[in-house]
């Protein structure tokens, strides 16, 4: 299938139209609103990036099982180290997005300095060959105008030729004579004019081919970079989870590391208070010498 081209497909029948044209500025016009808003688009998930990374190493700095021992301890602990890793990451992708934004501006601010320069030439011979037309118009109408005066005094002589005296003809001849040097003279300027528009026309028609090609070409660096940018932009996301799933991963495996049971022995060997309880309550036997005071008692109560 034949490729279509912009230099074959954007004229105009009209010499004076620059519809065409006009069509191809809107185009790239939509195009660099288009390198904005995913540039702003980038950035905004940058500050959406670094908002979540602040939050997250914040989070990872509060006491989260300081009285945890042994084994899970190990454990909580690269919980909350790998924590701040993923923060850290996410900071760092925020900053890589950022200056992936910041190459897309860049790119975007050096096309439109570029482009700048063939606008500024192709306006000019536009504004050219628009005013050239209008030069060449006025002076057709005014050669034509010319040649009906020619005509007209050349009729008028005819007709007066027999009629009117000799010093009538020659004042008609004269005016005959002056209407073909005017007539002649306009048909010069016109000629001139057309002559220079034709010229006009075929230096524009260079230049809106090579403005065509020129066009094109950023045109498609523009949807390059584009599709590249955003393909750059999914990669780093993707490596982020990848990050991010590597770090948990470390605390997937100090978690396999938890041993229950020697988590409950350690905190038995640490803090243990004694393996034997209490005696149970008993009666206490009575004491003999209580027996022999109550009888010495009654026996002096019986003497008196």
């Amino acid at each position: 299938m034949r490729e279509l081209h912009f230099k074959d497909n954007f004229w105009n029948t009209d010499v004076t139209s620059t519809a065409g044209y006009d069509s191809i500025i809107q185009h790239l016009n939509d195009g660099k609103r288009t390198c904005k808003e995913i540039e702003d688009f980038m950035k905004a998930r940058a500050v959406i990036e670094e908002k979540y990374g602040k939050e997250l190493l914040a989070l990872s700095k509060k006491v989260c099982g300081s009285s945890e021992m042994n084994t899970l301890k190990r454990s909580l602990d690269v919980f909350k180290l790998q924590t701040e890793n993923v923060s850290l990451s996410h900071l760092h992708l925020a900053q890589t997005m950022r200056e992936e934004a910041k190459k897309l501006e860049d790119f975007r601010e050096k096309q439109k300095e570029t482009r700048k320069k063939v606008e500024q030439q192709m306006d000019v011979l536009h504004k050219q060959k628009a005013a050239q037309y209008k030069k060449t118009t006025e002076a057709k109408k005014t050669y034509e105008q010319k040649c009906r005066d020619k005509e007209e005094a050349e009729q008028n002589m005819n007709r007066n030729a027999t009629t009117s005296s000799s010093k009538q003809q020659e004042k008609l001849y004269a005016k005959t004579q002056q209407a073909k040097q005017t007539a002649e003279e306009a048909d010069r300027v016109y000629s001139q004019n057309v002559s220079l528009l034709g010229k006009m026309r075929e230096e524009w028609l260079n230049e809106h081919v090579k403005a065509c090609e020129f066009f094109e070409k950023q045109e498609m660096e523009r949807i390059n970079t584009l599709r590249n940018s955003v393909w750059t932009h999914l990669n780093h996301l993707s490596q982020q989870c990848v990050t991010s799933d590597e770090l948990y991963e470390d605390v997937r495996k100090s978690l396999e590391q938890c041993n229950i049971q020697e988590d409950i022995e350690h905190f038995i060997n640490l803090r243990r208070t004694g393996d034997k309880p209490p005696a149970g309550y008993m009666n206490q036997q009575k004491v003999p010498w209580c027996e022999s005071a109550f009888f010495v008692c009654c026996a002096s109560l019986q003497y008196y």
